[in-house]
């Protein structure tokens, strides 16, 4: 590892420590059967932008193989270098990891239990799930969830795009955040969170190195 450190610029491992003070831990995504991989880098942009560290991906039945084509499709490039991405083939083993985590499941689904999205609490340990470009959140995976909410709209049309979606959500928690001092750390190299996310995007950043010239 600190070989690794020695090969990087002072005023790059200072921009990781800046971002890795940041880093929050007590809130993810859950993406479940998003297909386009258009759709999922976007998501990993506005999750590394308001300070995510890890997301989940979780694949089943007959859209399993689009796990090959995520990984595929120029996976270590952009946003998706620097948030980790745990995938998942059965939504039990997706969310048992998940729950082990996080206090809090909410899905975007609209029923009659639905909440308004202003009305949650994202300052909290918050997982939020994300659904199926064409179906949504599965049948499935509704009984996983401790609630749904919507984004109010009042156009003639009540749909986002799910990278919209995601993006909308997850600067509302930005915003909530910021108001309770969740951004206000500084780096410490003795808390064992921020040294991983250093070593990881060390590591990250030493293996890309070389695909710059292509």
């Amino acid at each position: 590892m600190n070989a690794i450190l020695k090969a990087i610029t002072p005023e790059r491992i200072k921009r990781f420590e800046e971002v890795a003070a940041k880093r929050q831990s007590t809130i993810t995504v859950v993406l479940e059967n998003v297909d386009d991989p258009h759709n999922i880098g976007a998501v990993m942009r506005s999750c590394d932008a308001i300070g995510i560290a890890e997301v989940y991906v979780v694949y089943t039945g007959e859209h399993k193989n689009s796990i090959r084509q995520y990984i595929g499709n120029n996976s270590s490039s952009g946003a998706k270098k620097w948030v980790k991405v745990h995938f998942h083939t059965t939504l039990e083993e997706c969310f048992t990891h998940v729950r082990k985590k996080y206090a809090h499941i909410y899905g975007t689904k609209l029923d009659q239990h639905s909440v308004s999205l202003y009305d949650l609490d994202l300052a909290e340990e918050v997982a939020l799930v994300f659904g199926n470009e064409k179906d949504g959140i599965s049948v499935e995976a509704m009984q996983y969830l401790d609630g749904n909410f919507i984004i109010p709209q009042y156009g003639m049309t009540q749909s986002l795009n799910i990278s919209v979606a995601c993006a909308v959500t997850l600067f509302e928690a930005l915003r909530q955040r910021t108001k309770v001092g969740a951004y206000e750390q500084e780096f410490d190299g003795d808390n064992p969170a921020h040294a991983a996310l250093i070593e990881h995007y060390s590591q990250t950043h030493f293996n890309y190195i070389p695909d710059r010239s292509e």
